[in-house]
């Protein structure tokens, strides 16, 4: 499986977009590379920019696209709301599929050091890069900004990770630049009805981990605390995780609070927003909705929205779409601005967009192209969108009977259900389009050329292993639409009585799902020479069709008694 890293460069400029494009457009010519978000903030005059691939292109982008910013950017003339102190202010690297952190470490170091030796901007290792430690902390290293660099440089105990330890001609426009590695960070802006930066910074010492200045007496103007080595006391913030500022934004006309959740899995979205709510309201001040700068893990909105909804008493057994959607409302990141998911979801930008995908077609044209006279989709593919409607109805069950007027002290029990039955809906639709690709595969098997001897041996060998797998995919489909007429059972013993037919409807979907599968599990074993494999997995397709039949007739005798 592919490693894949993401990087999210911040440039010190947020207002020239040809710039800008200059920039991007050295990281989109390296071939494996995919550039998923281009975030300028005008009063910040800073972008931040994400692309992903396989580590080694990655880095190859990054190199490029940081040449390119040292050559465009001044930073002797740069101005903005941000703490920076470079033209590429920060490059992080973000493990993101198949590579840990220890190995996205290593590629950080050799990316640094080759911007630090070729193009001589001086460069400090950051969070999980970082030589030493207090250098983990990014706001340590760019502590000064721009402006303090030319003392910061000579000073032994700042002296850079790698390039000049001076403020050359070159850096002086350049600047530094910190190359780190680091979990996923979200950057999350919380708006407040007010201009007052003062306020919106004493929220943001409430929050952020490591919270204010401890002084004696008076928490304004009495005296600083300090440790025996003569270092400041801080009184700790409410959140783990999270640095925060508080600023102003002119093209808004509000104030912010600027958070970066630097572990989401210790503090979320969600949780930083309503913390930041309970604050404010401490101050007299009201969250009007936030700000997600950059792109956000998928997950993160689903966290939220079922947060949401739990809060409302709803069941969260609902589409992505809707849960996604009452995080946006109940976040208000539509305050500033429209939020577009499919343009600030990571996942949803590294989709496959081709369009090629069964699951993306209209029902009319996905009934067309079934009849057409490609073998494919066939009946592998149906049977799994069988499954797929039989666990969306026993879902639809669920939801009803969650919102049921009368049953509202029951809203979590339906809920826990309509969870239960979206999850094997979102496995059946996707082995519609991966029994398809399991076809696909035998077909690309068969048409591998046969004239050497080496070569029918690759044929037969490939042919073997895609047989296989096509006896795989539907025996999983089996799976699945066996294990969900579990909700179909429970919604028509329990449920909302105004939809039993719906879940008998559903378990009949979810048996001829089971059926069609078996149909094609026996079918591709027939080819398959590992006849070891072939009766294992026969015997226990056979046990699952026999156990989806009982569980059909079960289940059809409830609905049958409360027609």
């Amino acid at each position: 499986m592919k490693q894949l890293i993401e990087c999210v460069p911040n440039f010190s400029e947020g207002n020239d977009m040809s710039l800008i494009g200059k920039i991007t457009d050295e990281i989109k010519a390296v071939e494996g590379v995919k550039l998923l978000d281009v975030d300028p903030g005008k009063a910040t005059n800073r972008t931040v920019v994400t692309f992903v691939g396989e580590p080694e292109p990655v880095c190859e982008a990054a190199y490029r696209a940081v040449k390119k910013a040292g050559e465009l950017i001044d930073m002797s003339k740069h101005h903005g709301e941000h703490p920076r102190f470079g033209a590429t202010d920060v490059c992080p690297l973000v493990p993101v599929a198949n590579i840990s952190m220890e190995e996205t470490v290593e590629y950080a170091h050799k990316l640094a050091k080759r911007i630090g030796e070729e193009l001589e901007i001086p460069i400090y290792c950051y969070e999980s890069a970082a030589y030493k430690p207090e250098r983990k902390n990014l706001a340590n290293c760019r502590s000064g900004e721009y402006e303090g660099l030319k003392d910061k440089l000579v000073n032994p105990e700042w002296k850079p990770d790698f390039g000049p330890a001076e403020f050359t001609h070159g850096v002086v426009k350049t600047g530094c630049t910190a190359v780190g590695a680091r979990n996923f960070l979200v950057a999350y802006n919380v708006n407040l009805n007010t201009t007052s930066v003062r306020r919106a910074n004493a929220i943001a010492f409430d929050v952020r981990e490591r919270g204010r200045v401890k002084r004696e007496g008076n928490t304004l103007t009495g005296k600083i605390v300090k440790d025996e080595k003569g270092n400041k006391v801080y009184t700790p913030g409410t959140l783990k995780s999270v640095k925060a500022i508080g600023w102003y934004i002119e093209e808004y006309g509000v104030a912010q609070i600027s958070m970066n959740l630097t572990d989401i899995s210790v503090c979320s979205v969600h949780q930083a927003f309503e913390e930041v709510c309970k604050k404010a309201d401490a101050r007299g001040i009201r969250v009007t909705g936030s700000e997600l700068v950059g792109l956000v893990p998928l997950n993160s909105l689903l966290e939220a929205g079922r947060y949401f909804l739990k809060k409302q008493q709803r069941s969260t057994g609902i589409s992505d779409a809707e849960i996604i959607k009452i995080a946006v409302k109940s976040l208000g990141l539509d305050d500033l601005a429209p939020f577009d998911p499919q343009k600030k979801v990571i996942e949803y930008l590294l989709e496959d967009n081709s369009g090629k995908r069964l699951i993306d077609m209209n029902l009319k044209a996905f009934a067309e192209e079934t009849a057409s006279e490609s073998p494919a989709p066939g009946g592998g593919s149906i049977s799994a969108y069988m499954g797929a409607m039989g666990a969306a109805l026993g879902t639809m069950v669920a939801n009803l009977s969650s919102h049921k007027r009368g049953w509202d002290d029951r809203w979590e029990e339906f809920s826990d259900w309509a969870v239960k039955g979206k999850y094997y809906q979102d496995l059946l639709v996707k082995m519609v389009d991966e029994d398809t690709n399991a076809f696909n595969k035998i077909m690309d098997a068969f048409a591998l050329p046969k004239k050497t001897d080496e070569e029918k041996a690759a044929r037969h060998e490939a042919i073997q292993a895609a047989t296989k797998f096509a006896i795989e995919v539907p025996f999983k489909t089996m799976q699945l639409c066996y294990e969900s007429m579990q909700v179909m059972k429970a919604m028509a013993e329990i449920g909302n009585p105004n939809s039993v037919s719906d879940a008998g409807v559903g378990a009949l979907a979810a048996r001829a799902g089971v059926r069609g599968a078996y149909l094609n599990v026996r079918i591709n074993a027939a080819s398959y020479e590992d006849k070891t494999f072939v009766d294992d997995i026969l015997a226990k397709a056979a046990d699952i069709s026999a156990k989806a039949e009982a569980a059909e007739n079960e289940i059809m005798n409830i609905v049958e008694t409360k027609l």
